[in-house]
C-alpha cells in the first residue's frame, strides 16, 4: 500500500482496471477485501489506544477545571469512537456483500457502483446516481 486517498484513512494501490475485464473479478474483490480489512484493522487499533489511553490518563484532578477539560476531552474522544464503532459496522456489511457477491452493485437499482467509487467510499451500497437521487430526497424532506 502505497498511495493515500483523499477520503480513506489509510493508504493502498489504486487498483489498475484492464480493459474488457469483468465487473469485480476475483483480482477486484480480494483488492476490496484488503482495503475494508486493513481499514477496519486501524479503527480496531484506535479502538485499543482510546481505552489505554482513558486508562492511563484518567486522574482525578483537585482543580474543577482541569478536571472538566479531562471530562471534556475523553467526551470528544467517545463520541468519535462512537462514530468509528458505526463505521466498523458498516465494513462488517460491506466485507459480508463481499462474501455473498452483491458487493460493488447498487442496492436500489443493481447496476455497478464502479471501482474509483469503492475506492473514494468502499462501504458505498449506492451508485453516484442513486446517491445523488437519495440525497436530493432527503434535501426536500427537511
Amino acid at each position: 500500500m502505497t498511495e493515500s486517498t483523499e477520503s480513506s484513512p489509510f493508504t493502498f494501490t489504486p487498483y489498475q482496471e484492464k480493459e474488457g475485464e469483468e465487473f469485480m473479478n476475483d483480482a477486484q474483490v480480494e483488492h476490496f477485501k484488503a482495503i475494508l480489512n486493513n481499514w477496519k484493522n486501524e479503527l480496531m487499533q484506535e479502538v485499543d489506544r482510546t481505552v489505554h489511553h482513558m486508562q492511563d490518563d484518567a486522574a482525578n484532578f483537585p482543580d474543577p477545571n482541569d478536571r472538566a477539560t479531562q471530562e471534556s476531552e475523553f467526551s470528544l474522544e467517545l463520541r468519535t469512537r462512537d462514530r468509528e464503532r458505526k463505521l466498523i459496522a458498516k465494513i462488517d456489511e460491506s466485507l459480508k456483500a463481499v462474501e455473498s457477491g452483491d458487493y460493488g452493485f447498487c442496492e436500489s437499482c443493481g447496476i455497478e457502483i464502479g471501482v474509483r467509487r469503492l475506492e473514494a467510499r468502499p462501504t458505498a451500497v449506492l451508485c453516484i446516481d442513486c446517491k445523488t437521487l437519495d440525497e436530493i430526497r432527503e434535501k426536500q424532506m427537511g
